[in-house]
């Protein structure tokens, strides 16, 4: 008698996994079509928005955002979240000033170490958050606040100036695509979009971060070492944390120690918007970058039309309110 039963449990077992694929792939283009309609919106309210500058604006504005959210949606699939993001990065920008600035080092490895620190910065997290217990919302809480001191201590409190590496600025807003003005930036952010793609869809990595955030206690019974590889990951994110200093700093010409707070807000923002869950063990980065452009869409059109900031903000919130509502519902469903 245990045979059909067993056969039964397994036949149940796929299609579930089925549905499950199914509403994601759904949910993915709900978020590409409410991302679309949005645009539509605001190029027939606005003759100005629909041209080429403008949307190579848009690319542009979503490329800081968008790495950060890319790094942070690694963590809140775990069930986790980072508050540092935005201070962080800023720090990140700070080193990478000190590093080719202050000391003289050469430019690849300025990017290179202050990429490096912001994975520093991402180790000290999960190591807070894994190996000392601590909550995550207060371990990145107290990050938020020690980045911020340090970058402005580090720097004297005064932006460091890339005046004489004209170079780093060109890893922003120069331009490797023959007798175009598409920023190096956004090339840049599409390879890590590919890159954090495969490490969550086609790596041990990836898995282990849905296994976390659908049932730690069940992950860490079968043998995983849910310590190192929470660890691993806010290292992981991180690194996308430095990598946003770099590219802000880039963009700037100028390594801002003040830069950073509100962009944890705005990532957060978008990785919930492309449908991953707060509650964890669910998420893509194909929704995390769709929730970034609608963002920049959302912030480019308001502004086109001239919407004061306060009410830029207000829309933003409720735009934010609603994919929650949405994630909660889809879950008691």
């Amino acid at each position: 008698m245990s045979t059909p039963t067993v056969s039964t449990e397994k036949e149940n077992a796929a299609p579930a996994g089925v549905r499950r694929t199914v509403r994601d792939r759904i949910q993915q283009f709900l978020a590409f079509a409410s991302l679309i309609a949005i645009f539509a919106f605001f190029s027939i309210v606005s003759p100005n928005f629909l041209n080429y500058g403008n949307v190579t604006n848009i690319l542009f504005s979503t490329v800081v955002i968008g790495a950060l959210a890319l790094g942070t949606t690694f963590v809140i699939i775990t069930g986790g979240i980072d508050l540092s993001l935005g201070t962080g990065m800023a720090l990140a920008a700070v080193i990478s000033g000190v590093l080719i600035v202050n000391l003289g080092v050469p430019l690849p490895l300025g990017v290179l170490g202050a990429i490096l620190f912001g994975g520093l910065i991402g180790f000290v997290n999960g190591f807070n958050v894994s190996v000392l217990g601590l909550p995550p919302f207060i371990a990145t809480l107290a990050m938020m606040l020690v980045a911020q001191g340090l970058a402005l201590v580090i720097s004297g409190s005064t932006p460091i100036y890339f005046t004489d590496s004209p170079g780093y600025i060109e890893l922003s807003i120069g331009s490797i695509v023959p007798g175009t003005d598409f920023p190096n930036a956004v090339l840049i952010l599409a390879v890590a979009a590919v890159l954090a793609y495969v490490l969550l869809n086609k790596t041990v990595l990836g898995r282990y971060t849905y296994s976390i955030g659908s049932n730690e206690e069940a992950t860490a019974l079968s043998g995983i070492d849910v310590r190192r590889w929470k660890i691993l990951i806010y290292t992981l994110a991180g690194l996308f944390t430095g990598l946003a200093g770099v590219l802000i700093s880039a963009r700037l010409g100028s390594a801002q120690p003040a830069t950073g707070m509100g962009y944890e807000l705005q990532a957060i923002a978008a990785v919930v918007i492309g449908g991953t869950s707060l509650s964890g063990g669910k998420g893509s980065i194909v929704g995390t970058v769709i929730g970034a452009l609608i963002i920049s869409v959302l912030n480019n059109g308001l502004q086109i039309m001239s919407i004061p900031q306060e009410w830029q903000n207000v829309i933003l919130g409720i735009v934010i309110l609603l994919a929650v509502y949405a994630d909660m519902a889809r879950r008691r469903a």
